[in-house]
């Protein structure tokens, strides 16, 4: 059975703006987006392990046709942020 996943509020707020942002470049793009990245949260829901370990306990599941990584942790089901893959992974450590 899938798990259950949970969003931190800043990850929540960075993907609507991400959403947002691609929204506001073409109409349906964010649409776009928001289906390749629950696309992705399925994937991590129905086998959290398959997606590789990148800094301590986080895993980072990259979102299909757009530059963006789900970063989460399995303990807890959390996803820590979603955000492009060319912000540097450093921001994740106080999270």
């Amino acid at each position: 059975m899938p798990a259950q996943i949970v969003f931190r509020r800043l990850a929540k707020r960075e993907m609507d703006e991400s959403i947002a942002w691609y929204e506001n470049q073409r109409a349906r793009l964010g649409l776009e987006l928001a289906v390749e990245i629950n696309r992705t949260l399925q994937n991590i829901s129905q086998s959290p392990k398959q997606f590789p370990l990148t800094r301590g306990e986080v895993r980072r599941a990259l979102v299909r046709r757009f530059p963006y990584g789900v970063h989460y942790v399995i303990e807890n089901d959390l996803v820590l942020a979603v955000f492009h893959v060319k912000r540097s992974p450093t921001l994740l450590e106080d999270r």
